[in-house]
């Protein structure tokens, strides 16, 4: 697999998230078929696996991920999250989201972020967290002040990178100027254009994206028709089932476009990713593993020009149809 810095941390081009290996977000899933996909990300390469304390009850995606590197943790740059999984007792500020259910509860508190930290350690079954992000910007705490907590997890060999979610180019700078940023996570793909005065600032600090949804929830392979009794995408706008039909109809040129190169619409959505800068990465999820193996392959995809050209001709008739999907 190709790596690529985030800032001085060296990763593979594409990684995997993990969030869709937890029950409740694209149906149900047991750990067994859920191991199985990770195995086969980590044995195809993708060696920077994506978690976070939120995903799924209780850590338990964390724990699947402690268990899948078990024995091999050299070979694999763990990411996890932070500040979502509020302790019982403690307060949480409302951070606007694009969901049905209109927000998220966040305290990324300094005073709680060893704990999480902790936590997360334990969960993970390692000594040490290779990029801990705050996963989202707490509105009622300065991101200095949270960045500053996370400096002292550096300093005292819990984390080795620090990395940001979800946060604007002011707060990435803010952010910065306490402690280096190796990497911000946002969501970047075809249907969600990354911020450009995001993109600008992470280039100007030398800050690594790692972009989380690059196949659109799964809407960039082209297959999604309908979604099944407990997929979480049924809170979000852009797939509801007239929405659904409108943008597939939207994205039909992509996808004949993809078949013409004989590749996949997830194969050309990840490579035209990779091309808008050297210093992104992805992060697809899968729970197939022949899906993962072909996500992976388009890391060698080079795509000449004229596709990148013929790429955003479709695009900017692309209308996405549906509330923007955070």
């Amino acid at each position: 697999m190709k790596t690529r810095s985030l800032g001085t941390l060296q990763v593979p081009a594409i990684g995997f998230g993990a969030m869709v290996l937890s029950p409740g977000v694209y149906g149900d899933i047991d750990d067994a078929r859920a191991e199985a996909a990770l195995k086969a990300a980590l044995d195809s390469g993708a060696a920077h696996v994506d978690t976070s304390d939120a995903y799924g009850t209780n850590g338990h995606n964390e724990r699947l991920v402690g268990r899948a590197i078990k024995g091999r943790r050299d070979e694999v740059v763990v990411a996890t999250k932070f500040g979502l999984a509020i302790p019982e007792g403690e307060p949480s500020r409302s951070h606007p989201v694009g969901y049905a259910y209109k927000e998220l509860r966040v305290n990324a508190h300094p005073a709680l972020v060893r704990g999480y930290a902790e936590r997360s350690l334990r969960n993970l079954d390692t000594d040490v967290i290779d990029l801990y992000y705050a996963h989202y910007p707490d509105p009622g705490v300065p991101i200095e002040d949270t960045v500053g907590a996370m400096a002292d997890l550096v300093k005292d060999g819990l984390i080795n990178h620090v990395g940001l979610s979800n946060v604007t180019a002011a707060q990435l700078r803010a952010a910065h100027a306490v402690h280096p940023v190796t990497a911000v996570q946002n969501e970047w793909s075809m249907w969600r254009p990354v911020d450009a005065d995001l993109l600008a600032a992470a280039r100007e600090l030398g800050v690594g994206i790692v972009a989380w949804s690059p196949l659109g929830t799964g809407f960039l392979t082209g297959t999604v028709q309908s979604l099944e009794d407990g997929d979480f995408r049924h809170n979000a706008p852009r797939f509801s089932a007239r929405n659904l039909a409108a943008n597939n109809d939207s994205y039909a040129p992509i996808r004949a476009l993809a078949a013409q190169l004989s590749i996949t619409p997830a194969q050309l959505a990840l490579a035209w990713l990779l091309h808008q800068d050297e210093h992104v990465v992805t992060i697809p999820g899968s729970r197939a593993p022949a899906h993962i193996l072909e996500n992976l392959l388009a890391a060698d995809l080079t795509l000449h020009p004229d596709t990148l050209a013929r790429v955003d001709e479709a695009l900017t008739k692309f209308d996405v149809t549906g509330a923007t999907l955070l």
